[in-house]
């Protein structure tokens, strides 16, 4: 049975390099310290986690003092077993015990190889190396995969952004923001209003965006620049809004009154004002008139080739009653109209009868009353 074991121990060493292209850590009285990943490469940041056996060949208990050696300044790190912090580790004959070894690679570091010791003080040690993959950079990272969006003047725009936390310690982030004038941005970290956030080292918080354009936003593409930074680090995201056309106009007056008087069988001319309220241009706008029959209504211009957004332009209508119109109030309906939109404008027009008419009325009563006289002169003292 003793050769038996001894037999087993001589043929761990070849058996190792044969399966794991590596030679353990071998130490004096039978203590291995193993573990099958010994240069690992990882990029700056990165948490690397070592399962470490430590094997008792001997015959006898063995009390190991373990400890980690030769890791560079500012590497964090942890040699648990059981759940706990140890420093010495005991492992009866024939038996293994397992150490939990965790490497924190900080951000800040240079590339290349990183060499440091397990080491079983009076046994052996187990020599490991960290490949860092490239250069580490104290900063910060503000990210969105749809950082572009496009709609009307009148929506609203949600973006969900990632703004992590490079660096090695805890930092708080002001949330600042340089839309366009009149824009409206809210910053929402993990679904709360603030203008600030919070993230611990080296992790990454939700951030959505909520964008409003001003009132009768011109149609067009917006940079809305957002800005994460405190004294130590920051980091910056672009949002792109595209705002498609709104096509709307008004059809009034300069006084905003919609009614006035007219004689019949005279013209009269009205100044319309027409706006254009909506964030796009407006082309080839045509007026029109639905009116009384026999009435007659022009436009001077009767076109409009073009009128930019929030632009107002002077149109002027001349309105003709028919000559035989009798007195009262009548609706004349005003139209400016593009394929796109329209807009009306309904005028009360207020009838009159001529000059002479009001003369002739007169004289007809005068000339009744003249005849009764007379009348009454004649046969009156009969």
């Amino acid at each position: 049975m003793a050769m038996r074991k001894y037999f087993s121990v001589k043929l761990l060493i070849p058996l190792t390099v044969l399966f794991t292209g590596h030679v353990p850590a071998l130490a004096d009285g039978n203590i291995v310290l193993y573990t099958p990943y010994t240069k690992i490469s990882v990029p700056p940041g990165q948490t690397v986690d070592y399962s470490i056996d430590v094997k008792n060949n001997g015959n006898n208990l063995a009390n190991v003092p373990v400890y980690v050696s030769g890791l560079p300044s500012g590497w964090d790190h942890n040699l648990m077993s059981g759940g706990w912090n140890i420093q010495q580790i005991s492992v009866l004959p024939g038996e293994s015990k397992n150490m939990t070894l965790t490497i924190n690679v900080p951000m800040k570091v240079n590339k290349g190889n990183y060499a440091f010791q397990v080491v079983a003080r009076g046994y052996g040690v187990l020599p490991l190396v960290v490949h860092v993959s490239e250069q580490g950079t104290y900063k910060s990272e503000f990210t969105c995969q749809q950082a572009n969006m496009q709609g009307h003047a009148t929506s609203g725009f949600t973006f969900s952004t990632q703004l992590k936390n490079h660096t090695g310690e805890k930092q708080l982030y002001s949330l600042q923001a340089n839309p366009p004038r009149g824009w409206e941005v809210i910053f929402k970290p993990n679904y709360k209003q603030a203008t600030a956030v919070e993230i611990e080292p080296n992790a990454t918080t939700n951030i959505t965006v909520e964008v409003k354009p001003p009132y009768n936003v011109k149609a067009g593409t917006y940079k809305i620049p957002l800005l994460a930074v405190n004294n130590a680090t920051s980091a910056e995201l672009e949002l792109e809004v595209v705002i498609t056309g709104k096509y709307e106009m008004e059809l009034t007056t300069p006084s905003g009154l919609l009614s006035s008087s007219i004689t019949a069988g005279k013209e009269k001319t009205v100044e319309l004002l027409l706006k254009n309220t909506g964030s796009s241009p407006l082309d080839n706008i045509r007026f029109s008139a639905s009116k009384p029959v026999h009435w007659e209504v022009s436009f001077d211009p009767d076109t409009i080739p073009h009128l930019e957004a929030g632009e107002n332009f002077t149109v002027k209508a001349s309105i003709r009653a028919y000559d035989k119109a009798i007195p009262g109030d009548y609706v004349v309906t005003l139209s400016a109209q593009t394929p796109e939109t329209s807009s009306k404008a309904s005028f009360r027009m207020s009838v009159k009868t001529p000059l002479l008419w009001g003369w002739l009325g007169i004289l007809i009563i005068l000339a009744v009353i003249a005849v009764i006289y007379y009348l009454f002169r004649k046969y009156g003292r009969r």
